[in-house]
């Protein structure tokens, strides 16, 4: 993507693989400009207001709620279509492009088509509402109440 257009790459948390991140990027020749390590961030919500795009490249996941809070703030996402949760809420594609676990060409591709073309902040903030805590419950209410 680098090579495409200039970009930086924010990483927030601090995993098991912090440590491994930290020497790919030695090994890669990337400097601060190029990758912001931040560490644990109490409330990310502020960076994700900033992103021009936010990527969840995980293998697997339990919902994904770094899309509904990205999308929430009117950030395009970009996800792998891992187990378990980001094809529903991006309604296969409709709400932000999905790629293969682990195609990292795909994933760059679409990370430039998304920032080239980005979702409108208002279909994404609508969309994130269907995952409100209101609009949940009351899900569930219907369901027990059956």
């Amino acid at each position: 993507m680098r090579q495409r257009m200039p970009a930086r790459l924010m990483i927030l948390g601090q995993g098991s693989q912090y440590q491994a991140l930290v020497e790919l990027c030695g090994i890669l020749d990337l400097g601060k400009d190029d990758v912001a390590f931040l560490g644990f961030v109490e409330n990310p919500l502020a960076y994700m207001v900033q992103a021009s795009v936010c990527v969840l490249s995980s293998a697997w996941e339990g919902f994904g709620n770094v899309l509904v809070e990205s999308m929430g703030v009117g950030t395009p996402v970009v996800s792998t279509d891992c187990p378990s949760g980001p094809s529903e809420i991006l309604e296969n594609g409709k709400y932000g492009r999905l790629v293969a676990v682990k195609d990292a060409p795909a994933l760059s591709k679409a990370i430039l088509e998304t920032l080239k073309e980005p979702i409108s902040p208002a279909i994404l903030k609508q969309r994130a509402a269907d995952f409100s805590l209101e609009k949940v419950l009351g899900e569930y209410q219907k369901v027990l109440s059956t």
